[in-house]
């Protein structure tokens, strides 16, 4: 007479209860979010070099840019009463926005060479906790870079900007968000791709032909038809008229609405895609 063995256990299915997030391994998914980016934020606040080494460019692109073409006469379609430094920061301030981005991509394919996801998927961490946690560290990070920014553009370069400080306020908000959203995009992008080298290199391709194509520099009108025509269609330039014209009091605030639309459209599909790829065996 055989004896039948009783059937095998399932695993234990995340516990929930009525009105309370998810637990995995008796650690909620926003405690483990919080957990993660606390050690990101540790990590970045002991090498103070990963914020100064992003802040060079943007720091360096402002002096140049606004010591070289403030002396050189405006094109025709120059708003007036504003100074080439007012109208060409809230550029510099996206531009920021895209590099310190791609830095969350960065610091994603960091873990994945570390050995930080393997460790993490031998644990019962949820596996959107991680991303989650890098894009909260580049929110945290943008937010310090544009304020840094700010601060040396109206000590060191003398900016004034037209609009009031609830404005300004809004204006480096909006551009944080924007930073948030691009980061989930080179979130998935490494999540995708593994590498750092060819992340660096399509934020390369993407952000320089992109930031010259939109009214960053030079207004639309004054471009070139063919430039002016890409420019129009250009997400950066709804951001960059946006930001600016919340700065200066100028035109462009219509393109609030669709350049915050199209950072939530960006934002939600990078989440998506980021945690597919996040999935895919090592």
């Amino acid at each position: 007479m055989t004896t039948q063995l009783p059937p095998a256990p399932r695993p234990a299915a995340p516990r929930t209860a009525a009105g309370t997030a998810p637990v995995f391994g008796g650690t909620s998914l926003p405690a483990q979010i919080r957990i993660l980016t606390g050690r990101s934020l540790r990590a970045m606040v002991t090498d103070p070099g990963i914020v100064l080494f992003g802040l060079i460019q943007p720091v360096v692109i402002l002096f140049v840019l606004t010591q070289v073409f403030s002396k050189m006469g405006m094109p025709p379609h120059f708003p007036e009463g504003v100074s080439y430094l007012d109208y060409v920061l809230p550029a510099i301030l996206v531009d920021n926005a895209a590099q310190s981005a791609m830095q969350s991509g960065v610091g994603l394919v960091e873990d994945q060479k570390n050995g930080m996801v393997a460790r993490l998927r031998s644990l019962p961490v949820h596996p959107g906790a991680l991303p989650a946690a890098r894009s909260l560290v580049g929110l945290v990070r943008a937010t310090v870079q544009v304020l840094i920014i700010m601060v040396l553009a109206i000590t060191v370069l003398g900016y004034s900007p037209n609009g009031g400080a609830a404005e300004l306020a809004l204006s480096a908000g909006l551009t944080v968000f924007i930073s948030f959203s691009l980061g989930w995009a080179f979130i998935a992008a490494g999540a995708w791709l593994r590498r750092a080298e060819p992340l660096q290199n399509l934020a390369l391709i993407v952000i320089f032909p992109l930031m010259f194509a939109s009214s960053a520099y030079v207004p639309v009108a004054d471009l070139p038809d063919w430039l002016a025509a890409v420019a129009s269609v250009n997400p950066l330039t709804y951001a960059i008229d946006a930001s600016r014209a919340l700065a200066l009091d100028v035109p462009g605030l219509d393109h609030a609405i669709p350049s915050l639309l199209i950072s939530a459209v960006i934002a939600v599909l990078g989440m998506v895609a980021a945690l597919r790829g996040f999935r895919r065996p090592l």
